[in-house]
């Protein structure tokens, strides 16, 4: 389990998953660095990212759109993106704005873990759906 830092951006690694650490107020600052970790993750291959707001108190609307960019990121890179330890009020905001269609919200770190898809299967479940509907 290989850890890194990137000044109040706390990463860790296990297995194929990067998890990303928020901090307490999800701001311009804190979110413009949790993107660049999270793209930094991407960048060296890892195709299950998971942010951890387990000491996130507060997203402000700035914060909500790096997270925009973030998914976009993870979309680009078809990986997998999970949300753990979310407090309440953050998923409500987040599922009124609807990054919830887009991100899967675990109720903690352990939950997310357990979600993460082979790379393999992910492929083929997807292209089997898209062949059954036609």
């Amino acid at each position: 389990m290989a850890e890194t830092r990137d000044i109040n951006v706390q990463a860790r690694h296990i297995g194929e998953a990067a998890i990303i650490y928020a901090s307490d107020y999800l701001n311009k600052l804190s979110g413009e660095r949790i993107e660049r970790e999270c793209k930094r993750q991407l960048e060296s291959g890892f195709r299950t990212l998971i942010i951890n707001f387990r000491d996130t108190e507060l997203v402000n609307s700035i914060g909500v759109s790096i997270l925009v960019g973030v998914i976009d990121a993870a979309e680009q890179n078809t990986a997998q993106l999970i949300f753990a330890d979310v407090n309440d009020h953050t998923v409500n905001l987040f599922e009124m704005l609807g990054l919830t269609r887009h991100v899967q919200i675990a109720k903690d770190e352990s939950e997310a873990l357990s979600w993460i898809r082979p790379q393999e299967t992910s492929t083929a479940s997807r292209t089997l759906t898209a062949d059954t509907r036609r």
